[in-house]
């Protein structure tokens, strides 16, 4: 049954334009519902920060996003999942948030048939440990290979997705893991990655089966209205995707398109000081 607060949307942040990746999945999965996009552009990137300062700058953006009437809140960014989720829950103890790190860890621990596991994500999810701890608790005969590879970052903002340079980066990253004794699941911690999907496959192998954080979140984000009663069934009015931004309007539209996947005109982006 639809509550009473199922016409409210659904909100989402990240440090930048990743977590466009994880928009791009929820419209596909719920395209009837509306979303409110934050990219604290203005401070990312949150992997290189101390988890003191991601926790700060995740609240300032949860805050955001509450005072304009979200209905749930999902936490687009890899980083902030892994160190800020239980401090956002506390705050807005009604509001359901999802972060991406369980839904991508629950996929992988079901997908994987040899027990071995590979993570590649930022710095600072890496070393925060985060899926290696949701992986351990739900499936502790797992063993996860856990791999930091920051230039896909840059290379998903730039634009620079197939080619000899993202190939050869894919290469460096991924060969020496996926050598001997490969895993047989590959998650995709960082929700730039999706973008670089070809030469990461081409690097790992076509048996390797990919995780993509994103589409798993999208599938709890829906569990979680439907448990609450907050899902959007009428299409009166059309279902709309706002933005805001914190810096850099201009860029945010431009490479947000390619994240996004549709076009994202800067007239469109709403500047906000968190």
């Amino acid at each position: 049954m639809q509550g009473p607060d199922a016409d409210a949307p659904i909100g989402v942040f990240d440090s930048g334009v990743g977590g466009l990746t994880v928009l791009a999945a929820l419209r596909a999965r719920l395209p009837d519902e509306h979303y409110l996009y934050l990219g604290d552009t203005a401070r990312l990137p949150y992997g290189t920060k101390s988890g003191e300062t991601v926790v700060r700058y995740a609240l300032q953006a949860a805050d955001a996003l509450v005072a304009r009437g979200i209905k749930a809140l999902v936490v687009a960014c890899n980083t902030a999942s892994s160190v800020a989720l239980p401090d956002i829950a506390a705050r807005y103890p009604g509001l359901p948030v999802v972060g991406v790190v369980e839904p991508g860890a629950e996929a992988a621990c079901a997908a994987t048939r040899r027990d071995h596991v590979a993570v590649i994500a930022t710095e600072g999810t890496i070393l925060g440990g985060a899926y290696q701890r949701a992986i351990a608790r739900l499936r502790p005969t797992v063993r996860v290979e856990a791999l930091p590879c920051a230039l896909f970052v840059a290379l998903a903002e730039e634009g620079w997705v197939r080619g000899e340079v993202a190939d050869a980066v894919a290469r460096r990253y991924l060969e020496p893991v996926f050598g001997a004794d490969p895993p047989d699941v590959l998650v995709l911690g960082c929700t730039h990655f999706p973008l670089l999907v070809e030469p990461i496959r081409a690097a790992a192998g076509t048996a390797v089966r990919i995780v993509d954080s994103a589409a798993t979140t999208a599938a709890a984000v829906q569990r979680e209205l439907e448990r609450t009663g907050r899902r959007r069934t009428s299409r009166s009015p059309a279902a709309s995707t706002r933005f805001l931004a914190t810096d850099g309007v201009a860029r945010f539209a431009r490479v947000g398109s390619a994240f996004l996947g549709i076009p994202v005109a800067p007239e469109q982006v709403q500047l906000v000081d968190l």
